[in-house]
């Protein structure tokens, strides 16, 4: 049994859930800012969608409000029955009626989550150089039956394998930390034997000796649980006397230092690695939009309220106060509603 807590804003004749909360009989509460929608009708939906976009004009509120209020599942039921009612393809209709930011984040919103990552991955090698910002954020924070999917799916999106793709496109010890990561072998659980043991070789392999063992670093925290990374992190700032991302950043440059950074944060904290990432994209000169995007879209139905209370204890001020600030018009309201509310 399920028990849906929501709060309604009325548009004209019709619902829009602002946020909900759903629960599940063993208690659990959901941590996205985005629910499935409660009394969802995909006809309606769609015939709504076709009412906002035909015509002269468009009406960007009815569309925005409305896609960013249903989870995902129920955005592909809307889409199947758009293409049943009207004979098109929902996503292109947005594409020509939209335009700019707006447009980017509505089609964004329009794939389920493991293809629009596997398109993101692909973008990100394909294009003319290596995005590998993009790379080290999906790859470090996703789970193994993720990456696992993932892989799949680009398989059946682009024909190629992505170990295959990401190998052509880095190098070193970078390119050896993601191919242990995209094997999706994470062991599980903690192993207390070995947590002061990894803790030592880490301190060994990097503050006590001239040079660094990347190699060491790559192992354990490429292959170890997150459950027994942070028991390893707590014993290595014992021995070190300070914490293992001090240390990364001193013994490691370039992508490599990045990636093992953003393992080290996942594996400590997902929402607080993507509360920072959050923070990146829109306090630094100009706002990262692609970034931005991708975060709010993947993160929506995942863990928002998390990374809205990593957020605002780490920075002070609240996820959904950033975004008003640092955005504008049609966007800013489409991020809004994906933030979910204010803390």
């Amino acid at each position: 049994m399920v028990t849906v807590v929501m709060e309604v804003k009325v548009l004209d004749d019709w619902p829009i859930a602002e946020e909900t909360c759903i629960r599940s009989e063993e208690g659990m509460a959901t941590r996205g800012s985005v629910k499935p929608f409660v009394n969802f009708n995909a006809k309606q939906d769609a015939e709504l969608l076709r009412k906002a976009m035909k015509g002269i004009g468009t009406d960007e509120d009815t569309v925005l409000m409305l896609l960013t209020s249903r989870s995902n599942d129920q955005r592909q039921e809307i889409k199947a029955a758009y293409k049943k009612a009207f004979g098109k393809d929902l996503e292109k209709d947005l594409r020509s009626e939209l335009g700019g930011k707006l447009e980017d984040l509505i089609v964004a919103l329009m794939s389920p989550p493991t293809i629009y990552d596997a398109n993101e991955l692909h973008k990100a090698i394909k294009g003319a150089g290596t995005e590998d910002k993009v790379l080290i954020e999906i790859l470090a924070s996703r789970t193994c039956d993720e990456i696992k999917n993932i892989i799949k799916a680009y398989k059946k999106e682009h024909g190629g394998k992505l170990e295959k793709d990401i190998m052509g496109d880095t190098s070193g010890h970078y390119q050896r930390m993601l191919v242990i990561i995209l094997q999706a072998k994470r062991e599980e659980g903690v192993d207390e034997s070995r947590v002061e043991k990894d803790a030592k070789e880490l301190f060994a392999a990097g503050e006590q000796k001239v040079g660094t063992d990347e190699e060491k670093f790559i192992n354990i925290l490429g292959n170890r649980s997150a459950e027994h990374l942070r028991k390893v992190f707590d014993a290595y700032k014992k021995i070190a006397g300070c914490d293992i991302e001090e240390s990364i950043t001193d013994e490691c440059t370039g992508n490599l230092e990045a990636l093992l950074l953003a393992v080290a944060k996942c594996a400590k904290s997902v929402p607080g690695y993507f509360a920072e990432s959050l923070r990146d994209s829109m306090r630094r000169a100009g706002t990262d939009d692609e970034t931005l995007i991708r975060l709010m879209v993947s993160r929506s139905e995942q863990d928002m309220l998390d990374i809205r209370a990593a957020y605002k204890k780490k920075y002070g001020e609240s996820v959904y106060c950033t975004i008003q600030e640092d955005t504008d018009g049609d966007y800013q309201k489409a991020l809004l509603y994906l933030c979910g509310g204010n803390d």
